[in-house]
């Protein structure tokens, strides 16, 4: 994990979003971090663009005039916004010459990552995918640690939630792409952003359904090694949780359950954006990486659809 230069002057980040997980993690790790300013909020919803901006004494913007102003004012931009929204403003954003600090998914087709990637390519500004784990202090070490032991043989992966349970109210339940596309989007990039710095890109994917809205993957890596994968979002709450286990010449090594809150590790991602600004050297977990994850899903996406 990355360490912030102090240094190096702040950047000034536009925040775009103003949903539950702006709400919740940019806009309070952003306007709390050393190393940053936030430089203002963009939503689709001025009322909540609003709200988001007077909790965190910022400026609001909306519209496509209202975006263009927080582009041409921040360095970098955060993004909060569903994926397939994502991946054309981050074209705008690069264009503009703003660093990214990207969700995961970029987008849920190739051509919508694809685009960012080559934008922020041609544009020659840093990115980062905000991939939970691989910023987070109680994991980021772990997946280290294992990556440079090697000598891996397989690993079981399974990410499953109970987010449309009707006992669990959750903010994010309310998410139309997460109801349309489901765990194999919306928590596939984790397990993936696991899974590939350990064992290696993915060269083979199988995919079959489960109950409700799971899919299990079956995956070949370059190392050799093979991993079995299982995704869910409405799974009943009994059956929630998160495990990773790889096993290999080293023995049998799990994911830590205490990952660490995703506030102390989106300032770790921010962290990682200003250094890779800063230096000119690309972050492991960069657009290019998150294009890389959509790639690996649209072929599980599409295998599913030929079941």
């Amino acid at each position: 994990m990355t360490t912030h230069v102090s240094s190096a002057p702040p950047l000034r980040i536009g925040l775009v979003g103003a949903g539950p997980w702006a709400r919740l993690t940019h806009a309070p790790a952003l306007a709390g971090h050393p190393g940053a300013v936030l430089g203002g909020v963009w939503g689709r919803r001025a009322e909540a663009a609003q709200a988001l901006a007077a909790a965190h004494g910022t400026e609001a913007y909306t519209g496509e005039a209202g975006l263009d102003a927080l582009l041409a004012t921040s360095d970098a931009v955060a993004f909060a916004v569903p994926p397939d929204v994502q991946a054309p403003l981050a074209v705008r954003a690069a264009a503009a010459g703003c660093h990214l600090l990207l969700d995961k998914p970029v987008a849920t087709t190739v051509e919508g990552a694809r685009e960012a990637a080559d934008a922020a390519e041609r544009a020659g500004v840093a990115s980062v995918v905000f991939c939970t784990l691989r910023f987070a202090r109680g994991t980021a070490g772990w997946i280290a640690e294992q990556a440079a032991k090697g000598g891996w043989f397989t690993a079981r992966a399974s990410w499953i939630g109970a987010l449309f349970a009707p006992d669990a109210p959750n903010e994010f339940a309310a998410s139309p792409w997460r109801r349309e596309k489901g765990g194999l989007w919306d928590v596939g990039p984790h397990a993936l952003s696991v899974l590939i710095p350990v064992l290696g890109e993915v060269t083979d994917v199988v995919a079959a359904r489960g109950p409700a809205d799971a899919v299990h993957l079956l995956l070949r890596h370059t190392s050799g090694a093979s991993s079995t994968v299982t995704l869910a979002l409405d799974a009943p709450e009994g059956a929630a949780g998160t495990e990773v286990e790889i096993r290999g010449e080293a023995g049998v090594s799990a994911l830590p359950e205490e990952g660490g809150d995703a506030l102390g590790a989106f300032r770790a991602a921010v962290d990682a954006l200003s250094d890779a600004a800063r230096t000119g050297v690309a972050h492991d977990c960069d657009v290019r990486f998150g294009l890389r994850l959509t790639e690996v899903l649209a072929q599980a996406e599409a295998e599913l659809g030929r079941a």
